[in-house]
């Protein structure tokens, strides 16, 4: 039998089938028959249905009889499935074959260029990112900013580090306390910490960073969103780590949702908008530091300014010199602002 592909199964489909059922409603078809004579629209169909097996000659009468198609069937299909689990097992030791030497490219200094440094830019990055994450073997640390993950970022995050979690993976994510009030953000940590994932907001800023096994960390390349660094030098890796470690015991568990420590997380923030506002900075430099919007890092102000009692920023300013306010945790309460 010739080898059987899509032509040969839309030509027995359209023609054959047809073909089939009028010799077997008729008892059968005459050797002779004109729908087989050469050059008719049904004789390609007919010499398939006799290559299948699916018509039989019989020489005494002279004519063509059907035969079941179950057996045909088996005869046909079996063959296809045993290639097929053939091709399934081998595409499954390819895969495995060269996930081996894909963790050996990503674990090797000079992976992309000479130097223990990779740069990754705009698609590779989340590539890089995921093949990372698929060959972590203990542990993986991130810190996120709020600014930047929308919620396809983190649909596709979710299933990402989910997979890794399932197979033994420890997880550690920090966020900014902005972070608590977004939507897609919440329902991300709790799919990740109902598999064991620990999260913690933090009021600093500090920048995105992922590391994997301390073997590898991959940070953004300064401003450039489109281009990050991944990094292997082990005492580089070994720094931000303790970067990381540093900032995760100043976090608040995300899912610690206690009065009092919301309390305490307002007062954080609080306590940082006046260190932006007594160091100076623009307000879209500030509002990035806190992982808000400028237009919600002006509430923030309004809010100070409401509770010091002052029409401006001069006045707001000058108040807090007055009570000597600097934003770190021995500031007075809110509330115990100088009235004029």
């Amino acid at each position: 039998m010739t080898t059987l592909g899509p032509e040969e199964r839309a030509l027995f489909e359209s023609a054959g089938v047809p073909l089939y059922e009028d010799v077997l409603a008729a008892g059968g078809m005459a050797v002779d028959d004109v729908r087989l004579g050469e050059g008719s629209s049904e004789q390609r169909a007919f010499e398939l249905l006799v290559e299948l097996g699916l018509l039989r000659l019989d020489a005494d009468n002279q004519r063509w009889h059907a035969d079941d198609p179950a057996t045909v069937q088996s005869r046909v299909v079996a063959p296809m499935n045993v290639e097929s689990t053939r091709l399934l097992t081998e595409s499954t030791e390819w895969a495995r074959a060269f996930t081996g030497i894909g963790q050996a490219w990503r674990r090797t200094p000079h992976a992309d260029g000479p130097g223990p440094v990779t740069y990754l830019r705009d698609g590779a990055i989340g590539r890089f990112l995921t093949a990372m994450v698929a060959d972590a073997e203990s542990e993986i640390l991130t810190a996120q900013p709020q600014a930047g993950r929308d919620a396809q970022t983190l649909a596709a995050a979710v299933l990402r580090d989910t997979a890794a979690l399932e197979r033994g993976v420890s997880l550690r994510t920090l966020y900014q306390h902005s972070a608590r009030r977004s939507t897609v953000t919440s329902q991300y940590v709790q799919e990740v910490t109902e598999r064991g994932a620990e999260v913690r907001t933090l009021d600093e800023f500090f920048n995105r960073m992922i590391v994997a096994d301390r073997r590898v960390a991959v940070i953004p390349n300064g401003e450039d969103l489109r281009v990050a660094v991944a990094v292997r030098e082990p005492s580089v890796v070994a720094y931000l780590v303790d970067v990381f470690e540093r900032s995760w015991e100043r976090g608040r568990p995300f899912t610690n949702k206690e009065t009092g420590t919301m309390r305490t997380i307002a007062g954080e923030q609080r306590a940082m908008t006046i260190r932006m506002l007594i160091e100076g900075h623009a307000d879209p430099a500030a509002a990035k530091r806190l992982g808000v919007s400028p237009r919600t890092y002006a509430g923030y102000v309004a809010d100070l300014k409401t509770e010091f009692d002052a029409e401006t920023r001069f006045q707001l300013g000058w108040k807090m010199g007055r009570l000597g306010l600097t934003g770190e945790d021995d500031d007075p309460e809110p509330g115990t602002a100088v009235r004029d």
